[in-house]
């Protein structure tokens, strides 16, 4: 499957983005979405992920309450609506599809290009 991440811009805190991962090739539905983030010198880490069914949704701690992950099988397209943005949001932020939602990013098969989400003060 192949992923095109879009939706990245510069934002001021406090503020709304919406990130969205285009998926083509292979069965959409058959598979787990996740996002990830990855800041300037530091690891990349779990944002949110979503399961085939969208029942089960998991997020990071620094992201529960602000962010919500969703998917739209028609359009082969899983979402990451942003709320409430913080400096600490910057990074670049990248879809990814697997067989199941987990948190690590190496159980993921499939990744995006990443698109970059700017948060001034």
């Amino acid at each position: 499957v192949q992923l095109q991440a879009s939706g990245g811009g510069l934002v001021q805190a406090g503020g709304s983005l919406r990130l969205s991962c285009a998926a083509s090739g292979r069965t959409f539905s058959s598979f787990a979405m996740g996002w990830f983030r990855q800041a300037p010198g530091k690891e990349r880490e779990f944002v949110a992920s979503i399961g085939r069914s969208a029942s089960r949704r998991y997020y990071a701690n620094s992201v529960k309450g602000r962010f919500t992950i969703s998917r739209d099988d028609v359009k082969t397209t899983v979402y990451l609506q942003m709320n409430s943005l913080k400096p600490e949001d910057t990074a670049v932020y990248y879809c990814a599809a697997g067989s199941s939602p987990d948190r690590l990013s190496v159980l993921y098969d499939y990744w995006g290009q990443g698109t970059l989400v700017t948060v001034s003060s």
